[in-house]
Parts: structure tokens; sequence; C-alpha cells
């Protein structure tokens, strides 16, 4: 398997693998977004189980902090979810990205491997905005603007 030395054979190789990275871009993004809220989570569950083991104390039928506490374990479980998605995600694309450069550089076969990494990492992108969706909707259910939860 030759290697080429020539400079427009690397260009085009660059130029070719270069594009997904875009989506990186997107990647890290939202896990630096999703990252926060996860942190936003935990500190909200931690403040109501203080508040929990203090009022049991005086109240033990206060069972809101419980279905709050359960509301916040799915919403952490689907952020954790999330978060692994979108790092599966940026390997298969950080994996897209060496498989084009190397596949046009030194003409390594690896067109099938590319297109199967590039959508599966898609799909893992896809998979992590529905996680992402549906812990915002848990969320957003959370609050109550002055009325009764149902």
């Amino acid at each position: 398997m030759p290697i080429p030395l020539d400079s427009e054979t690397i260009v085009n190789g660059i130029r070719l693998s270069v594009a997904p990275v875009f989506l990186l871009t997107a990647v890290s993004g939202l896990i630096g977004a999703v990252a926060q809220r996860l942190a936003r989570i935990i500190d909200r569950a931690r403040h109501v189980e203080r508040a929990i083991k203090s009022l049991a104390a005086e109240h033990p039928e206060a069972v809101d902090g419980y279905r709050e506490l359960g509301e916040l374990r799915s919403r952490g479980l689907l952020a954790n979810g999330c978060i692994a998605l979108l790092t599966a995600c940026g390997f298969l694309i950080g994996l897209t990205i060496v498989a084009l450069f190397l596949g046009e550089t030194i003409e390594l076969p690896v067109l099938r491997m590319s297109i199967f990494s590039f959508v599966g990492g898609v799909i893992c992108f896809l998979l992590a905005l529905v996680c992402f969706m549906a812990e915002t909707f848990i969320a957003t259910r959370l609050l109550n603007f002055g009325r009764k939860r149902r």
C-alpha cells in the first residue's frame, strides 16, 4: 500500500474529512449543555433530600419530596443517557474522519466502515436529542406556576 506524498492528495483528504467535524462541534456544545443540566439536577436532588430528612421528623406524611426525587432521578438517567449517546456519537464521527482521511490519502478501502460509522454517529446524535427533549419535558412539567400538580 503506497503512501502518496503529493500535496494535492493530502489536501483533498483533509477537505473530505473535515466536513464531519462540524457535527463534532454540535456534539461538544450539547455535551456541555447536558452536563450543566445534570449538575443542576444533582444539586436539586441533594437539596430535596436534605429537606425530606429535616421534615420527616416533624411531618412524616410529607411525601411531595419523594415524588420530586423520583422525577429528578428520571431526569438524571435521561441526562446520563444523553451524554453517553453523545460520547458514542463523537467517537463514531471521529472514526469516520480518520477513515475518510486514510481512505483518501493512502487509498485504504474503508468506505463501508466510514458509511456505518457516520450513520451510527448520526443515529446516536438523534437518540441523544430525544433524551434531551424528554428530560426538558419532565423539567417543564415540574414547574407548577402556582397551580397544583397532577
